[in-house]
């Protein structure tokens, strides 16, 4: 870990698809400091350069001044900015014989049989990605289905392009996708995918995966509840026994909401912390529906603070108030008078309150939900009972990601987050009294 302390770090170099306390750290942030990130599109790129050993190409783990394990990082996103020009997204198909136990970790050769065999573009098209030593088509995935977009110069809106104008995208791939020059993977343009053209759409970038380095090593993509179960009993370098599983750190959440404005809090489970960031979308629906989405290259901005003794398993997310389900909003003045003239009438003091979103991850929904009760329960000190009624009637459960990522919102009260050590970050969030 560098020892070097920067009040302000520009990190633009990245793994190949592993976090974990080994990988070579970028650098060393100040407590209160500021990180500049510039980031590769992080999914279908590394997903079809075999090199890879998880499905995302990240940054190398950043170290924070004075986090030591049982802390917590604040991360307050101030800027996200897209570069690229157009990306390629849809749904998958997977080439069985080239990989072994999971197609985002284990590669072969179905050729020559390499393992992790370095490749080269010939053309465009799903065939383009040819292995150097044999030739032969390596890329683990194909599209089942498929789409190129551009962006307009402002990325704010998104239309998708035929395959004729695809294809000439991708003979020009990596200027298109605005790859940085430190990264390692095919940009997915090179494809040529050229289904359902016309549509448009709007775009609003946000990071899809972000956080801090778990205390064993694993495929980026894996890092979560429902994407690690694949690791459970896998015969790769990888493998982990269910147990190991809980070390993990949610960084791989696929929630639309971590995006300018937000805050995201998250635990220290190595010292330094060592948040790492990638997997930036101009856009994406809740749920992620086709499991992937439009990955860009950009440029993330933001600030770091260390929560000491926060002591939390997964990450919390504090969202911008727009981005709040209605009843897990904080009240305005007149919200507040009526509700202490109600209040008044039955004798009755009311409660302050704060919007927190508590992450959680599982095979299922179910179980990411399950999951996040009992984080939230851990947090607060409540029963799951009253958890799930202040769940009910003061927010709800979002989906980040199918098959197991979610939200769980809840207005919690003021005296539980200030034992907690986080009331400051909620007020200051909300312009809260």
């Amino acid at each position: 870990m560098s020892q070097q302390i920067s009040d302000h770090l520009e990190v633009d170099e990245y793994t190949l698809g592993l976090v974990g306390p080994d990988q070579e750290w970028a650098g060393t942030v100040a407590d209160g400091g500021t990180v500049r990130t510039h980031t590769p599109p992080a999914c279908w790129g590394p997903m079809i350069t075999p090199e890879f050993r998880g499905g995302h190409e990240v940054t190398k783990p950043i170290a924070v001044e004075g986090a030591s394990v049982g802390d917590a990082i604040a991360i307050t996103i101030r800027e996200i900015e897209v570069t690229s020009l157009a990306t390629s997204t849809g749904t998958m198909a997977e080439r069985t014989d080239a990989f072994g136990d999971d197609p985002f970790v284990d590669h072969v050769c179905p050729g020559c049989g390499q393992e992790w065999p370095e490749t080269v573009i010939e053309g465009t098209g799903q065939d383009a990605v040819r292995c150097a030593s044999c030739g032969e088509n390596a890329s683990p995935f194909a599209f089942d289905f498929g789409v190129t977009v551009v962006f307009d110069e402002d990325h704010e809106i998104a239309v998708t392009v035929d395959e004729e104008t695809a294809h000439e995208l991708g003979s020009r791939a990596e200027e298109c996708i605005a790859l940085p020059e430190t990264s390692r993977q095919h940009p997915i343009l090179v494809y040529g995918a050229g289904e359902m053209p016309g549509t448009l759409s709007h775009l609003r970038p946000f990071l899809g995966n972000v956080g801090t380095t778990p205390p064993i090593e694993m495929p980026d993509s894996h890092n979560a509840g429902d994407f690690g179960q694949s690791l459970i009993g896998a015969s790769h370098d990888w493998g982990l026994e269910a147990a190991d599983l809980e070390q993990r750190t949610d960084g791989h959440m696929d929630i639309n909401e971590v995006r300018p404005g937000a805050v995201l809090i998250c635990p220290v489970k190595v010292d330094g912390g060592g948040i790492y960031v990638g997997d930036m979308h101009a856009n994406q629906g809740d749920g992620e529906l086709a499991l992937h989405t439009t990955d860009v290259s950009g440029w993330t901005e933001f600030d770091v603070e260390v929560i000491e003794g926060l002591d939390i398993d997964g990450p919390l997310l504090l969202p911008n108030v727009e981005d709040l389900p209605h009843i897990g909003s904080p009240f305005d003045d007149a919200d507040r008078d009526r509700g202490q003239a109600l209040a008044t009438a039955y004798d009755i003091d009311i409660e302050e309150t704060g919007p927190i979103q508590v992450i959680g991850s599982g095979e299922t929904i179910n179980a990411a939900t399950e999951n996040a009760f009992e984080r939230a329960g851990t947090l607060l000190d409540m029963s799951e009972g009253e958890i799930r009624t202040r769940c009910t009637i003061t927010g709800g459960v979002e989906i980040g990601r199918l098959p197991g990522m979610v939200q769980l919102t809840m207005l919690a009260p003021m005296d539980r987050l200030e034992e907690r050590g986080i009331a400051n970050l909620v007020r200051a969030q909300y312009d809260l009294e």
